[in-house]
This record gives C-alpha cells, structure tokens and sequence, in this order.
C-alpha cells in the first residue's frame, strides 16, 4: 500500500495516506524530504521550503497562498495556509473539446430493472409516499404510515414512508414558491407507485392551488386529503392509503435502458482522501453513465468556487455557459445580500480531514462531474429537461442539496463522505466512503468502499465493481439508508418567517 501521494506532478505538496511519523522520507524527482512533524492521513505535506505568500498547488491548481514561511516536511493545513478567493468574478467562455463530445455511441447497452409509469417515466421504487402541504401535520402523516404498515406488515411494494417537513405556511415570496415546488417534485417523483397529499386546511399551501400546480397528474394514483373537513383524518387517510395501494401493489419491474438512469452526484463531511478516491470515481462514472445516454446531476453551488471555470469552460453553448455565470454569481450575491462571508468555507470536519481552504475543497469536489460536456443549468426546484451531466443550483448542505437533487428527477443520489453520516434523502442515498477506515468503522452507514483506490485496486476495476453495485441498486437492492429507514425532505428557506 501507497503511504502518499503527489496528485498532479505540478503539485508543491502530497498527500499522506496513513499517518506518518517525525523521520519518514517522502521521495522526490530532486531528493529526499524528511518529515519535521506528525501527518494526519489525508493532510498535506510541504515538498520543499514555502516563503509566506507563496502559492499551494495541489490538483496542479492553487488552492491557497502561505500566510507563513513552511519549511519541507512540514504539515501544510488551514493555520498555516488561506483561500486566494475574494469578491465577485468576471467569467470568458473558453470551451474545452469536450463539449463536442455528447453524442456516444454504446455498442453494448446496459439496462436494470425498473418501473416504467403510465406518462412514460420510469422510477426504480414503487413505493407509497405520505406528504403533507404543511408543518401542522406532520404527526398525523406519521401516524398514517405506522397505521397502515400495521395493517400490511407484508407489503407489495418496496415502502411506505412519510416525509414530514418544517413548511408550506407562514413563507413569503421565493421561500413559499420553493416549498411548493419541492413538494410538487415530490409528489410527481417516479419512485413513488402512489401518493397520499395530506393538508391541514388553513395553510398559506393551500390544497387546490398544490393540486393546479401538480398539472396532469394520475388521479388513480395521487389522492388528497384536508384533515380540517373530515372528522376522523386517520380513518379517512387508511381508506385512501388502500384505495392507493390496491392499484400501486400491482406493479412489475421490467427491463429499462441504463440510458433512462437519472443519478445525483453530492459529496459531504469531505475529507483529503475524497478528491483522490470516491470524487474522482462518481467522476468516471458520470461519464459512463453520460456514454450511455443517461443523466447525471452535480449541485453544491459554493462548493463550485474556485473551479468554477472549469465547468463554465466545459459548457455545450454559450447560452449553457451564460445559465453557469449567473448559477455561480447569483449565489455569491445571496451571501453578499445576508452579509455573510463568500468563501466561509471548509467546515471544522473538513479541515480535520485535510481539506484547507474552498479552492482545495471544490477542486475535490467537481471531480464527481468526470469530463463530459455541461449540458443545462437548472434552478431550484426546476425538473431535468435535458440528458447528459446538468448543474443544479442549491446550497451545500446535505440534506437540502440531497433532497434537491431528488427533486429534479434523479432516481437516487450518489453521495461520497470521509467523515460519515447515516441521512437518506426520498430517494435511495449510495454512500460511498473515501477511506477503508471509514467503510469498516461504519458499515451500517457505508454501501461503498472507494478507498480500495490507494490501496492498489485498479481505477478501471474499482470503477466496474461500482456501475454493478449501482445497477444492482437501480433494480431494487435497498441501500443502507433504507435498510435502517433513514428518510427524509429538507426544503431551503432563504427569507422571512411570518
């Protein structure tokens, strides 16, 4: 096994791998530097002596400048080195010849196992979802999916499950629009057989405005409930729950091209091992996947600064690059609007972890997009309209990012951690660890180990093992967040509370 690694050969710093003690020798084309200092796995390594102000180069990129005088060998981390981000950037298009590089040809297509829905969709869950328009009730939808798992403690289909959430009254402006648009996302999501719609009957989410907005809906499939009309609401709840179930139980998998997969690309609670092993396979899976005519969706908009460009300038059109500024610039002047820093970013886990400053975090975390050609750019709560890798504007945090993703169509969400976190979005959340350690330490969290990467598996083999474990998932294999009922919605709230 490999004790470091210098990423790009342009790099003034390594990687350790495992921990390294005072005395190691770290090998150099122009000789040996020896460590002055215990290194963390994951963290970095100066290669030769740093002056204050110098630059860092890790990914054959800066992702900092000294704020001190490094000697080599010496631990390279957040106290010692800071971000060169600041202010607002102007942006080029400089397209990369990947962006002629769309349309594939597979000789061979892949397929999984999947629902294919009345209006076309496919989905690869059939489960029954409870959602409600409000806060308010929220224990009733609760009781509603206990009430009934109760009654079918053999079920027909792969879940029932509620998604109770904090809104849908006492929101203004884009705060109440995004609430309804994620419940709507929800709501029309092909993972679920059926839907039960519970309201309260006085919320600003009103049940017939949420009814418009779902447009040409499966009326055999999404009922409505408004708890305030009805005197006993679990009564009337079960009878829709089996009116529902009696129609969604009796759907089939069948054979779907792997071209109709739909997959979110999400990272957290990163750490210095993540742009080495688990970023950079989602990477080459997106591209695969890409290959095969499918979609893939990358998102975490303050994770993108600081190599930001390198998506703008992978964009398929001018118009796509232009939807990539705005993306990136109308998120900076979000925090500049609430007069919050810009770049206040890693987090305290990430900086334990070896990540120093945003430009080495995003670095890290825009490897999960591969190579392939920017297809679209979609807003909050906006729906996939185009094939092929899009961007997706939401905050970092996980579960809104994840749930975000989710929402736009995505079939499940591919999610790689160093530090580890159990969460599952609505849709089934592939946890794939940057490290064995962190795979052996939480097996009921991990579905994937990628930190077989460092320990001298093949990328091509590692990457083949990871497109049959996501197949495998596709076609009904629950993953660890649905084993252990790990589910949930969280909408973004950026305004006032009424």
């Amino acid at each position: 096994m490999r004790t470091y690694i210098q990423i790009h050969p342009a790099d003034n710093v390594v990687v350790a791998l495992v921990d390294l003690q005072p005395g190691f020798c770290v090998e150099t084309e122009t000789g040996k530097v020896v460590l002055q200092e215990t290194i963390p796995a994951g963290h970095k390594i100066a290669l030769h002596d740093l002056t204050a102000g110098e630059l860092v180069v890790k990914y054959g990129a800066p992702i900092g400048h000294t704020i001190a005088a490094i000697s080599a060998g010496s631990w390279v981390n957040e106290k010692n080195i800071k971000t060169n981000l600041e202010g607002l950037s102007e942006y080029t298009y400089a397209p990369t010849a990947c962006v002629k590089q769309q349309e594939t040809s597979v000789a061979s297509p892949l397929t999984f196992q999947g629902y294919r829905r009345k209006n076309g969709q496919v989905g690869i869950r059939n489960e029954l979802w409870i959602v409600p328009t409000v806060g308010c009730v929220n224990g009733i939808v609760k009781q509603l999916a206990e009430q009934f798992l109760q009654e079918y403690p053999t079920l027909g289909m792969d879940a029932v499950v509620a998604f109770p959430h904090n809104y849908g009254c006492s929101q203004l402006g884009d705060d109440h629009e995004n609430t309804r648009r994620i419940l709507r996302d929800v709501v029309l999501h092909p993972n679920a057989g059926a839907v039960l719609v519970v309201g309260l009957g006085c919320e600003n989410n009103q049940i017939g405005a949420f009814r418009e907005l779902l447009g040409d809906y499966d009326r055999e499939r999404i009922a409505f409930l408004e708890t305030q009309k009805v005197a006993d609401e679990l009564e009337a709840g079960m009878q829709q729950l089996r009116e529902l179930y009696a129609v969604a139980s009796q759907d089939k998998r069948e054979e779907i091209p792997l071209s109709e997969l739909r997959v979110g690309l999400k990272c957290g609670g990163s750490d210095g091992f993540s742009g080495i092993t688990a970023n950079p396979l989602l990477g080459r899976f997106s591209d695969f996947l890409v290959e095969q005519g499918g979609t893939t969706v990358l998102t975490e908009v303050p994770e993108m600064f600081g190599a930001e460009t390198m998506l703008m300038n992978r964009c398929c059109s001018q118009s796509v690059f232009d939807k990539t500024v705005h993306l990136i610039n109308d998120f900076k002047s979000y925090f500049l609007k609430n007069d919050q820093p810009i770049y206040e970013n890693p987090s305290p886990g990430n900086k334990a972890g070896g990540i120093s400053t945003l430009e080495e975090k995003s670095l890290g975390c825009v490897q999960k997009s591969g190579t392939s050609a920017v297809q679209d750019v979609l807003k909050y709560g906006e729906r996939l309209q185009t094939k092929g890798l899009n961007l997706l504007s939401a905050p970092g945090n996980d579960l809104v990012a994840s749930t975000a993703l989710a929402a736009s169509g995505c079939h499940l969400v591919l999610f790689t951690t160093g530090r580890g976190t159990p969460f599952g979005t609505f849709v089934p959340t592939v946890k794939v660890s940057t490290n064995s350690r962190l795979f052996q330490h939480k097996p009921r969290w991990m579905d994937f180990n990628a930190g077989s990467l460092v320990e001298e598996e093949p990328m091509e083999a590692l990457c083949q093992r990871f497109i049959r474990s996501v197949i495998e998932i596709a076609s009904g294999k629950q993953t660890c967040n649905e084993v252990n009922h790990f589910r949930e919605i969280a909408i973004w709230k950026s305004g006032v509370t009424l």
